[in-house]
């Protein structure tokens, strides 16, 4: 049976911290695998107290290059010596947000991929970690109006651009239910995440979806909207939390009824 384990995230439960990020620890094919780290060393409190040794992990994979999913990164190699650690080629310290006239830096630990670069893979294409278990990078070109739209950034030789996202990938999991997809913000939206996965995998069921869905500050009408992809896509199971956060959940709620539920630290989800 696999089974996902949400260590970080913005709602606390059974005396677990939260804070702004997300960390998921997944058992799949007798593998161990860790998306993202959220913001700080909180994870390694959080799931020692769930009984999850971090030094047994076989595999890191990092969702995108923001600092609320990568900045435990550094405090996850202390404490496991042998885990390679997953990121888009396109990851790097260029990664900036906006809000009104003050510009701010919100990527990777700056130093990090040179500080680790014995423990970090970069991927480029459709990647298979383990039996099962595969990585599915944005193939499409990037989504720089998406960046636009909610001021995020990168910085360039040339100055500042929109972030095009071109640093998001989604993990996937091939399970008894079918496919499950993990995408810890789906910042390019989960139509298009979604979208991908199936020309990855064209003959597979997608079962689920996991993962922020970036609507924390969305308008009504997109939340709806999209609720509406996850229902086109024909999806049994959505769990979501981090920055999708309750008001977007409570409209998505009304849309999928009983096939979405609300991460909290400590949620237990097994397929």
């Amino acid at each position: 049976m696999d089974k996902i384990i949400v260590g970080i995230d913005n709602i606390p439960s059974d005396g677990l911290k939260k804070e702004w990020g997300l960390s998921l620890y997944i058992e799949h094919g007798g593998k161990k695998i860790l998306l993202d780290t959220g913001g700080s060393d909180l994870f390694l409190r959080n799931y020692a107290k769930l009984g999850i040794d971090i030094s047994d992990v076989d595999y890191g994979v990092l969702s995108h290059a923001h600092c609320d999913h990568a900045n435990g990164i550094p405090a996850f190699f202390e404490h496991n010596g042998k885990a390679k650690f997953y990121v888009s080629e396109k990851t790097a310290p260029d990664c900036y947000g906006r809000l009104l006239f003050i510009t701010f830096y919100c990527g990777i630990p700056k130093t990090l991929l040179d500080d680790h670069a014995d423990r970090i893979v970069k991927v480029s294409d459709v990647y298979k970690i383990s039996d099962g278990v595969f990585i599915v990078p944005h193939k499409n070109g990037g989504y720089p109006d998406i960046g636009r739209k909610g001021h995020m950034l990168r910085k360039t030789k040339a100055g500042f651009v929109p972030d095009d996202l071109c640093h998001e990938q989604s993990l996937v999991l091939e399970t008894g239910k079918g496919l499950v997809i993990l995408n810890s913000c789906s910042h390019s939206g989960p139509g298009i995440v979604i979208d991908e996965v199936r020309k990855a995998f064209p003959d597979q069921h997608i079962y689920g979806y996991l993962g922020g869905l970036h609507l924390w500050n969305s308008s009504e009408r997109d939340i709806r909207e999209v609720a509406h992809d996850l229902k086109a896509a024909g999806l049994e199971y959505i769990g979501t939390g981090h920055c999708t956060k309750n008001r977007a959940f409570g409209i998505l709620k009304e849309e999928l009824g009983d096939k979405i539920e609300q991460f909290r630290t400590g949620l237990v989800i097994e397929f």
